[in-house]
């Protein structure tokens, strides 16, 4: 073949790389995905022993998070009190990092001659939503008088069945503590599109606005754990959506956290980064997006890190936002962790198929009971 024949065929062949048409994905996506083994999975193969594994896998998971470990005073200040049925809602201010002062919600459960040492504790972690003028008052209910009942009041019809998630459980004997990552109700409104330019300035300052939030959720468990009244091998963590992400990611960072219940939020990247998805879009994605750690691990990789303790995942079959095909597919590979650890029993996958992106009251009452057997309380 000539030279010139040579550069003709060449013309034919090639191909521009570009976006695929009406995304933000390169057209070439598919073929990255194809080449991305996850080394650091336990399905690699890569080691025989789950411990050591875990170590890794925890190790690369810290190390994305972009933060250090900070010895700060909480220097906790209470700031308003509110006596409910049962139970008594207490707004706090904590300085939760060394840059971060936080107000939270606390419920404090009425037990009469109760010891030191004696309740156990629930984190509850907010959603996403794209609402911002709310965030620990999506879980928790606002005192009477705050302007944010309102927006709370509807949130809760929309995806609890008109239900406070952290208010019925404090009526269960728990201490309850919710408070609001960087960019929600007092720490925002952080504006939908501001949150890529957010997460852009955070690495251009060398840190990252996902382990920000991954940071500040291990520092309230730090502070939950150090109250008096809490009997700190009973503290469990329970989130809604970009929360439940937030759950088990504290359950595969620290073994603090005894056990926890991620609702509609579990799924494989190959399922998510499709055109169309929620996860393409960005803006979300930011506050769950760990720089590299891609590279190692897919989405159920870092869930299983909280291997061998108790996780309950309930997800809805027709929630628009996680395939139902990769909600299965991360359940199976979830449970090959366990059943190396000897201990498939703790881990316990619930899949509604008629049920989309929501934790409604009957799902409610799965996780209370649930939570109960974990914590060994009564109902």
């Amino acid at each position: 073949m000539s030279w010139s024949a040579a550069i003709v065929a060449a013309e034919k062949t090639a191909s521009v790389s570009t976006l695929l048409p009406g995304t933000a994905l390169p057209d070439f996506y598919l073929q990255l995905q194809q080449q991305q083994p996850y080394p650091a999975s336990w399905g690699a193969g890569n080691f025989a022993d789950p411990a050591k594994w875990r170590a890794n896998g925890r190790a690369l998971l810290r190390q994305s998070l972009m933060w250090p470990q900070q010895d700060v005073d909480f220097a906790p200040v209470l700031l308003k009190t509110e006596l409910r049925d049962g139970y008594q809602a207490e707004l706090w201010s904590l300085q939760l990092t060394t840059y971060s002062r936080v107000s939270l919600l606390l419920l404090r459960p009425e037990l009469p001659a109760k010891p030191i040492g004696a309740l156990p504790a629930i984190l509850l972690l907010h959603d996403h939503g794209a609402r911002f003028d709310i965030g620990k008052e999506k879980m928790i209910r606002p005192f009477a008088d705050d302007p944010k009942l309102t927006s709370a009041s509807q949130w809760s019809e929309r995806y609890f069945s008109g239900n406070f998630v952290g208010d019925e459980l404090a009526k269960q004997g728990y201490l309850v503590v919710a408070a609001d990552t960087l960019g929600w109700s007092d720490r925002g409104p952080v504006e939908f599109s501001q949150q890529q330019a957010l997460a852009s300035n955070f690495l251009l300052m060398g840190r990252s606005l996902a382990g920000m939030a991954a940071y500040e959720d291990l520092q309230l468990v730090r502070f939950i754990r150090q109250l008096p009244v809490v009997d700190n091998t009973r503290v469990a963590a329970l989130g809604f959506s970009m929360g439940a992400f937030r759950a088990w990611q504290l359950a595969a960072l620290t073994d603090d956290i005894k056990a926890a219940v991620a609702v509609a939020w579990l799924n494989r990247y190959q399922h998510l980064l499709v055109p169309g998805g929620n996860l393409v879009s960005g803006n979300s994605a930011f506050y769950m997006l760990h720089p590299g750690l891609a590279a190692q691990l897919d989405i159920p990789d870092v869930a299983s890190l909280a291997a061998p303790k108790a996780m309950l995942f309930i997800n809805g079959g027709k929630d628009k936002l996680m395939p139902a095909a990769g909600v299965t597919e991360a359940y199976q590979q979830m449970a090959q962790v366990w059943q190396a650890y000897a201990a498939p029993e703790a881990l316990s996958t619930k899949l509604w198929p008629q049920l989309g992106h929501e934790f409604n009251a009957e799902q409610q009452q799965q996780a209370f009971a649930w939570l109960a057997q974990q914590l060994q309380t009564a109902k």
